[in-house]
């Protein structure tokens, strides 16, 4: 299983995180200007969702990659579902 994540492949990738950067940072500036505690914890629940999918489109591109390549072999099974069990 190769380690590296091809630019064109990770552009919606980074895409997704860019815009869970621009959400922590308003989660950040509602907090400091004490908005309301339903507002703040929906903008934080978009950020770790945006997150978690990104997570998992990552993983889906390894397991793409390891079947591209043939059969993964054992290591490489064992190394995806650790990294797609970490984000669980």
């Amino acid at each position: 299983m190769s380690g590296y994540l091809e630019p064109e492949e990770m552009k919606a990738i980074i895409a997704r995180m860019k815009r869970a950067h621009g959400h922590l940072g308003k989660v950040i500036r509602m907090l400091e200007d004490g908005a309301e505690c339903e507002d703040v914890l929906t903008q934080v629940a978009a950020v770790n969702k945006a997150l978690s999918r990104s997570g998992y489109a990552i993983v889906a591109t390894g397991l793409r990659h390891c079947l591209a390549d043939g059969a993964p072999s054992e290591a490489d099974v064992a190394k995806m579902e650790k990294l797609f069990l970490s984000l669980a």
